[in-house]
């Protein structure tokens, strides 16, 4: 959906786009620098070197787009874009980062990110996904698309399946999930063996999984435990 600013050649109102970088390698930060530059139609007006730095250098300078890389000390990028959106913040986030994992999109896609693009793409594509998302729009690199739609089809499906659990079943699989073996679960929960036997043979048929493990994996991809 565009926001009610005009974006034409990649210029905001005939202005250069304003972006920041953080990122904690020096000569990635400098390439991109002089890589977004060389048109003119792009300006860099703040450098980060961690997640922290980021958000305390946000203070003081007013991007219209954050160039966010993933793997940061002392907060990670997903860290600092959790942190912003808690604070209500406008601004635009582009990660650009080299996991093309579909988890870390997924991730970054719920928290709320409104580009996601890969360090090793084109700088053509690059520079168009920031003057997409300066523009109020979002942009994912296209490569990554049929995996981020299987994926969601996926966790459709997956949502589906944990509807269909009574409350009782879901208690059970959480458990499951971290690690219990049947008779804690059954201690835990305070009912007979013939009941958590139940319980069990009832959730493997609902999710479609044939053993303990495969329960386990379900619970922790679906975020249903937190494991440390």
């Amino acid at each position: 959906m565009r926001n009610d600013t005009y974006f034409k050649g990649g210029k905001i109102n005939n202005m250069a786009v304003k972006i920041m970088i953080a990122d904690d390698h020096s000569m990635i930060r400098e390439g991109l620098k002089n890589l977004l530059e060389l048109d003119g139609d792009i300006q860099v007006i703040a450098e980060a070197v961690d997640g922290e730095d980021c958000l305390e250098k946000l203070q003081l300078v007013k991007p219209d787009v954050l160039l966010l890389d993933i793997n940061m000390p002392k907060k990670n990028g997903l860290e600092v874009l959790k942190s912003l959106k808690s604070k209500r913040s406008k601004l635009k986030v582009l990660v650009l980062t080299v996991h093309n994992e579909i988890e870390y999109l997924m991730k970054a896609v719920d928290i709320g990110v409104n580009g996601y693009v890969l360090k090793d793409s084109e700088s053509a594509e690059l520079k168009k996904a920031i003057f997409t998302v300066a523009e109020g729009e979002s942009y994912i690199q296209p490569s990554l698309i049929p995996a981020l739609n299987a994926k969601m089809i996926e966790t459709n499906k997956d949502a589906e399946k944990i509807k269909s659990l009574t409350k009782r079943e879901l208690d059970v699989l959480k458990l499951l999930g971290v690690g219990m073996y049947n008779k804690e679960v059954g201690k835990r929960l305070e009912f007979s063996e013939k009941k958590k036997k139940n319980h069990v043979s009832n959730i493997f048929k609902k999710l479609g999984v044939t053993d303990r493990t495969q329960a386990a994996v379900f619970a922790i991809r679906n975020n249903l435990v937190q494991i440390h």
